[in-house]
């Protein structure tokens, strides 16, 4: 009797570990770089299981997986029919324009609220323009964000003043022989102003001379392109981060009422005391559609506009990074009950190299997303593997069985890819999980058709949750 009891414990105690799938990513971490640091967390949401984890409690640089804290912190807080606004104001002879740093107003937008002037029968402005922004304060780059990337617009300083995204497009053309100058094209509408002393040179002098291109900025939204460019046959794209957005919007407001025929010969400078008769008013889009950018496309202006913008409603005081991100933790402890006592963060959209917070809180985080998706209504915003924002086109889970599997955030620094999200296996199961990856830095290869490590790891470690579960 004992014997047969003893088969049949271990009967079932095989058949639990046959239907139990066994995890390790061992393989898959194999495949990257020596020095890497990998915290990783898989868990089952409907059992609250923790599947497979490593170096949980280490602290990471999130980059713009935080925008899932930002977005948590702002939908929690602010109203569902919260808007950015753009106020036309009077006083006296002078027009004030009032901003609240609406990140996605366009120039057509400020221009159809100039254009509002004329219904209230003002065809010449006697006096000034006033711009206020008083509804944020500080600085416009948050600290740790490097100063070598401040020339191009994910780098985009947050300001109260926003206009066309702080960003400016234009190409720079080197289809010409080497060694002559190459020439930097920018729209005429645009004023900012770029020069270029940049040489076109051949792919093997670019090597042997390590010579790059490189940008610098200067007051008055004035840039200077140098070094060298490889001869190519297409312009290469090039955006311009907008350095001094007072000075920007009120070349574009000059430029729009003379296109109005609205008569104007005086000053346009800041005045955040400014205030007046109520004339018009632009809105934004609502939180929810400024939440589904901000995180498929991965904005950083967006998310630290309105870091900035729970500072302000949250502290009664003009917004600041500083106050932004209290607020964000403060909001994110009272109303979803997560710690946020270890993390440091300087910043709304992850772009700061100052960021670090653990796998264990991103984890919560996704959680808590996942629970309360029914009143959030945030997971809809994530990307998805080979169909829709930064996930769209990333190699190593936009084809087949990926493809379509994978809801998440993606976050880019140097040395760090992180992903944060949903996988549905091929069985139905939802996992959670988060890969937060820094210290990448794989030897130089040119051996074509070879995929790099990251991207060869990404691929065995999703495929593996989407098969063993």
């Amino acid at each position: 009797m004992l014997r047969v009891l003893t088969f049949f414990l271990s009967f079932l105690l095989c058949a639990q570990a046959l239907a139990t799938p066994v995890f390790s990513p061992r393989q898959a971490l194999s495949l990257l770089p020596a020095g890497h640091d990998a915290a990783l967390i898989v868990a089952d949401p409907a059992t609250g299981e923790i599947l497979y984890s490593q170096r949980e409690h280490q602290l990471q640089a999130p980059a713009s997986t935080q925008k899932l804290l930002t977005a948590l912190a702002a939908r929690l807080y602010l109203p569902d029919e919260f808007y950015f606004t753009t106020d036309l104001e009077r006083r006296g002879n002078d027009i004030i324009l009032r901003f609240s740093g609406d990140p996605l107003l366009s120039r057509t937008q400020l221009a159809d609220l100039l254009r509002q002037l004329k219904l209230h029968q003002i065809t010449r402005i006697e006096g000034d323009i006033l711009l206020n922004g008083a509804v944020f304060d500080g600085h416009e780059q948050a600290p740790g964000w490097p100063w070598d990337i401040l020339g191009v617009c994910y780098s985009a300083p947050s300001s109260s003043i926003s206009l066309e995204h702080n960003c400016v497009q234009g190409a720079l053309y080197s289809n010409r022989s080497p060694g002559a100058l190459t020439r930097v094209n920018v729209p005429r509408h645009q004023p900012i102003t770029v020069s270029s002393d940049a040489r076109v040179v051949t792919q093997a002098e670019q090597e042997a001379s390590y010579c790059e291109l490189s940008l610098i900025t200067a007051p008055g939204n004035r840039y200077q392109l140098s070094g060298c460019l490889p001869e190519r046959k297409k312009p290469l794209p090039l955006n311009f981060a907008v350095q001094d957005t007072v000075d920007y919007t009120a070349a574009v407001i000059r430029d729009e009422l003379k296109r109005a025929g609205i008569r104007f010969r005086g000053q346009i400078r800041r005045d955040d005391q400014a205030q007046g008769e109520h004339l018009a008013r632009h809105r934004s889009a609502p939180l929810a559609t400024l939440l589904e950018t901000m995180v498929k496309d991965s904005d950083n202006l967006i998310a630290d506009n309105l870091l900035k913008t729970l500072g302000r409603v949250y502290f009664t005081q003009p917004g600041t990074f500083a106050n932004g991100v209290a607020a964000m933790k403060a909001i994110l402890t009272e109303k979803a009950g997560l710690d946020l006592s270890q993390a440091v963060l300087v910043d709304g959209s992850g772009l700061s190299r100052n960021n670090r917070l653990t796998a264990r809180l991103m984890m919560e985080v996704i959680t808590y997303l996942y629970q309360h998706d029914e009143q959030l209504n945030l997971l809809r915003t994530l990307p998805i593997s080979g169909q829709s924002g930064t996930l769209q086109y990333r190699q190593s889970i936009r084809h087949q069985p990926l493809e379509g599997h994978i809801l998440a955030k993606s976050g880019s620094l140097f040395g760090t890819h992180n992903l944060a999200g949903i996988v549905t296996t091929q069985s139905g199961k939802n996992l959670l999980f988060v890969q937060l990856i820094t210290n990448y830095h794989p030897p130089e290869q040119d051996t074509p058709g070879i995929a790099p490590p990251i991207e060869q790891f990404e691929r065995r470690f999703y495929q593996s949750l989407y098969r063993n579960y």
